[in-house]
């Protein structure tokens, strides 16, 4: 059972107008794209992305049961300012990332985004991508795997675990996340492993590699913030600190003032920013979403507003 995040902090986040146009950029099982949904009136309309086409026809059927205002795209959201141009739309007046593996990714077996299920290491959100994580586990070298084990999953062991991964598959390849989950274990002190599953970090950091996600994500938000109409506003939640420093720094970059004027009293019009945070400090879940769903701890909302 899936549960969305943040649910209405980010949904009352984008301040929604009834004849509005909203993008979902991460549909997932519906949560977000059904709120939205119920508070845009028949004027009001709602494109949701998701790459995954099991998603796509659960949420579709959750979505008619609302409402027909609403069109699913199966795309990347990277791609999602000429998916909406395609549909002769070039403004909309607010946008969601909720950018969370789903629940139902993490508990088929067979996607293979888990440590905890025996499967095949695959880990694609898009089922048609060429990459998967078999390919990285097993054809990257010593060095690659150490680059994304720190970069991506910051984990501290990278070097021991990468070294590890690169002697086993001379054996034989390692074909599942259990056989791989097994290695990282071996390869890490037994005080780590006994503190949290030694594999979640470079489980983590196989998972952005294979999809693409930060670079991605960088170019979505960017696009979104040209998107928006003036009093328009995008959420994003976050679940790492790779995501959230990301958010963070695009977010500050177009809301600064320029240094130019910056000390002046009376700041010329022109040399205003664009957009403003609605949130100074960053949305985090309250103890009973925590105690109710456990994977929201460590998720961060973020909102911004296009001013001018």
């Amino acid at each position: 059972m899936h549960i969305s995040v943040l649910l209405n902090e980010s949904i009352d986040g984008l301040n929604i107008k009834e004849d509005g146009i909203y993008v979902d950029c991460t549909l997932g099982r519906g949560g977000h794209s059904s709120e939205i949904l119920k508070r845009i009136k028949r004027g009001g309309y709602l494109f949701a992305f998701d790459q995954d086409k099991d998603a796509i026809n659960t949420s579709k059927k959750r979505l008619e049961e609302i409402g027909n205002n609403f069109t699913i795209i199966n795309s990347n959201f990277v791609n999602i300012k000429k998916e909406l141009k395609d549909k002769s739309i070039s403004k909309v007046d607010g946008i969601l990332f909720d950018l969370g593996v789903s629940s139902p990714q993490l508990d088929e077996d067979e996607r293979g985004f888990s440590y905890h299920h025996d499967a095949y290491l695959d880990m694609r959100m898009n089922q048609e991508n060429k990459l998967s994580a078999h390919d990285v586990v097993n054809n990257y070298s010593e060095s690659e795997l150490v680059k994304i084990f720190f970069e991506y999953g910051e984990e501290k062991y990278a070097r021991s675990i990468a070294k590890a991964i690169v002697s086993s598959r001379k054996t034989k390849p390692i074909d599942t996340t259990l056989e791989l989950a097994e290695v990282i274990k071996s390869s890490v002190p037994e005080r780590v492993r006994r503190e949290k599953h030694p594999a979640r970090k470079v489980f983590q950091a196989i998972r952005i590699e294979v999809n693409d996600e930060l670079n991605v994500l960088e170019q979505a938000l960017i696009d979104s913030l040209d998107l928006l109409n003036v009093g328009g506003r995008i959420s994003v939640i976050t679940f790492h600190s790779l995501e959230d420093r990301i958010v963070k720094n695009i977010f500050r970059k177009v809301t600064e003032i320029d240094p130019k004027v910056k000390g002046l009293p009376d700041i010329p019009e022109e040399y205003r920013p664009s957009f403003r945070l609605v949130n100074k400090n960053v949305i985090t879940p309250t103890e009973e979403e925590i105690t109710a769903n456990p994977r929201a701890r460590s998720s961060k909302l973020r909102i911004i507003e296009r001013v001018k």
